[in-house]
C-alpha cells in the first residue's frame, strides 16, 4: 500500500468518526471534514455559560456490546473515556396522573410488572423475548455488518433456515398483540418505532430486537453525557493520525474518470484517493455531485418514508423535579393518533406523546447543585413548517403537562431555554427535510432496498450514517462507519 493514500471523511457523527477510524488503523491517512464548529454530529454538545451541559441529541445507550466491540478493534474499552451507569428503572412510561409504569432493570422485577398488569403476561413476555433475542443475535450476528450490495450476502445456511423466525415480513403491531392484549403493554413495547421509526403496522416485527436490546440488556448512561464516546472515538483516530477540519464546509465533490480526485471547500480544494461521505445522503448527492455522478435522483428521496424530526427544548431549572426518572415518556394521549400525524397526514400534532430526559437524576456534573437538566423531545412530521410561534405554542402546550404531572411551577423555574426544530436540523446537518434519525424502519427499506453504501458511478466514494446500511440509531450509524470502512479499503487494495 501506498503511504500517501490519503481519504477524507465528510462528517464527523458516529458513522464519520467509526469510519476514519477503521480507514487509519488499516494504514490509510485519513482527514475529517466537518461543516460545524465542533466534532459529534447530532452528538454535539451545548455547554450553558451558567452551568448547563446539554446533550444536543442521542440520550438513549443501548445495545452496550456496540460500543465495546468499537473500542476493541483498538485495544479499548469504553471504561477507557467514560464511567457507564445502568439505569434503575431504565425509564418510565406516563399513562396518567396516576398510572406510570417504571420499567426495572431487573428482569424478575420486569416480569412482576407485567404480571401485575396483564395475568399471564410473564409467560408471554419470556416467549416475545425469546423471539426477540434470536432477532437480536442474528440480526448483531449475520445482517448489519453486510454492506447491502447483493443478494449473495444473504446466501447463509443460518440466515435461510431462520427467515421466518425474523418475521421481516409480519406488522410489529400485529406481532405484538399476538402476545399482549393490554393497552399499557401493547404502547410499552411500540414505543421504539414510534419515536425511531414509522407506525408500528408498518414496521416489520424483526424489529422486537428494539424491544430485547431496552427490557433484557439494559438501558445505560455515559457520565458526562454522550459527547464523552464522541471524546472517545477521536482519542482513538487521532492516536492513528487522524486529522481533523472544523468549520469546514464541503462545497463540491470533484471528479475524474469515474473516481473522486478532489474535495472543494470554501477554504481550499484537496486531492483525495477516496471518500466516505458521512454527511447526509441527500445533500452530498444533490449539492456536491454533478447529475451524471448520483445513484439518485430527486424523486426517489421525495418517495422515502423518513423516520420523524424533533421538536427539542433545552431547559436549565432551579430546582429538582421529583416525579421525573432519567428516561420518562408521555403516553397520556392516543398514540395511534400522534403516529398518523407523523406518517400519514403530516401535520402538527393535535395532541402530542413526547419524551423527557432528566440527565441531573444521574449525572451531577450537567447541572449546577439543586438544579435540573431537562431535554425535551416532540416527535414531529419532517418536512413541514417551522416557526418560532409554532415552537412557543408547543413549548406551552407540553408544559402544561408536565407542570401539571410534575406539581411544578416548571416555567417559573427556567434558568436556560433553547429549543431546536426541523430548520436547525438542515441548518446545522443539511438534514433532509429536517428529519432527525434517518429513513423509517419500513419493509421496502430494509437491508438492501435502503440507498447503496456505495456510489454506483464513482468507484472509490462510499457512503455512511443514518440514510444508509443498517439504519438509524447511534449502534447502527458506528456499524455503517465500519462497514463503508471496510468497503472503501477493499477497493482500494483492489485498484492501487
Amino acid at each position: 500500500m501506498n503511504d500517501k493514500t490519503n481519504f477524507a471523511v465528510i462528517g464527523s457523527g458516529f458513522a464519520g468518526l467509526s469510519a476514519a477510524a477503521y480507514l487509519a488503523k488499516a494504514g490509510y491517512q485519513v482527514d475529517v471534514i466537518e461543516k460545524n464548529a465542533t466534532i459529534g454530529g447530532r452528538a454535539r454538545q451545548l455547554n450553558t455559560n451558567n452551568g448547563y451541559l446539554f446533550d444536543m441529541g442521542p440520550s438513549w445507550y443501548w445495545m452496550p456490546e456496540v460500543f465495546e466491540k468499537f473500542f476493541a478493534d483498538f485495544g479499548y474499552k469504553p471504561s477507557d473515556f467514560y464511567e457507564l451507569k445502568q439505569l434503575d428503572p431504565g425509564f418510565s412510561v406516563v399513562f396518567g396522573d396516576d398510572d406510570v409504569m417504571a420499567v426495572p432493570a431487573d428482569f424478575n422485577a420486569l416480569c412482576q410488572l407485567f404480571e401485575s398488569i396483564e395475568t399471564g403476561s410473564v409467560a408471554q413476555l419470556k416467549l416475545f423475548l425469546a423471539e426477540a433475542a434470536y432477532k437480536y443475535k442474528t440480526g448483531m450476528d449475520k445482517l448489519v455488518y453486510k454492506p447491502g450490495l447483493s443478494l449473495t450476502e444473504f446466501w447463509d445456511w443460518d440466515l435461510f433456515k431462520g427467515v421466518f423466525k425474523l418475521q421481516v415480513f409480519t406488522a410489529f403491531s400485529k406481532h405484538v398483540r399476538k402476545f399482549f392484549k393490554n393497552p399499557r403493554l401493547i404502547a410499552l413495547m411500540e414505543f421504539p418505532v414510534l419515536f425511531l421509526g414509522a407506525m408500528p403496522e408498518d414496521t416489520p416485527a424483526l424489529y422486537s430486537l428494539m424491544n430485547y436490546a431496552g427490557l433484557q440488556l439494559g438501558t445505560w448512561y455515559p457520565k458526562g453525557g454522550f459527547g464523552k464516546i464522541i471524546e472517545g472515538m477521536q482519542e482513538v483516530c487521532k492516536a492513528q493520525g487522524v486529522k481533523f477540519f472544523t468549520n469546514t464546509a464541503v462545497t463540491s465533490i470533484k471528479v475524474a474518470n469515474n473516481r473522486v480526485s478532489a474535495i472543494v471547500t470554501a477554504n481550499d480544494t484537496r486531492a483525495y484517493d477516496g471518500v466516505i461521505a458521512a454527511a447526509d445522503y441527500h445533500h452530498v448527492e444533490e449539492k456536491l455531485l454533478e447529475p451524471p455522478f448520483r445513484n439518485y435522483q430527486e424523486s426517489y428521496w421525495d418517495k422515502r418514508v423518513m423516520a420523524p424530526s424533533s421538536l427539542i427544548f433545552y431547559l436549565g431549572i432551579t430546582r429538582k423535579i421529583n416525579r421525573l426518572d432519567h428516561h420518562t415518556l408521555f403516553f397520556d394521549a392516543d398514540l395511534k393518533q400522534h403516529a398518523q400525524e407523523i406518517y400519514k397526514e403530516p401535520q402538527w400534532p393535535s395532541k402530542p406523546l413526547f419524551y423527557v430526559c432528566c440527565p441531573s437524576k444521574t449525572d451531577d456534573t450537567v447541572a449546577p447543585a439543586g438544579h435540573e437538566n431537562l431535554f425535551i423531545l416532540m416527535p414531529l412530521a419532517p418536512g413541514i413548517e417551522d416557526n418560532d410561534d409554532l415552537r412557543e405554542k408547543y413549548f406551552n402546550l407540553i408544559m402544561d403537562r408536565l407542570e401539571h404531572f410534575s406539581g411544578v411551577a416548571i416555567r417559573q423555574h427556567l434558568d436556560y431555554k433553547q429549543s431546536y426544530c426541523i430548520n436547525d436540523f438542515v441548518a446545522d446537518y443539511n438534514s433532509y427535510k429536517g428529519n432527525a434519525y434517518g429513513l423509517a424502519n419500513t419493509l421496502m427499506q430494509t437491508a438492501n432496498l435502503k440507498p447503496s453504501i456505495s456510489n454506483r458511478r464513482i468507484g472509490n466514494l462510499f457512503y455512511a450514517g443514518q440514510l444508509t446500511v443498517p439504519g438509524p440509531g447511534v449502534p447502527p450509524s458506528i456499524i455503517s462507519g465500519k462497514v463503508s470502512a471496510q468497503q472503501l479499503i477493499k477497493y482500494s487494495t483492489k485498484n492501487k
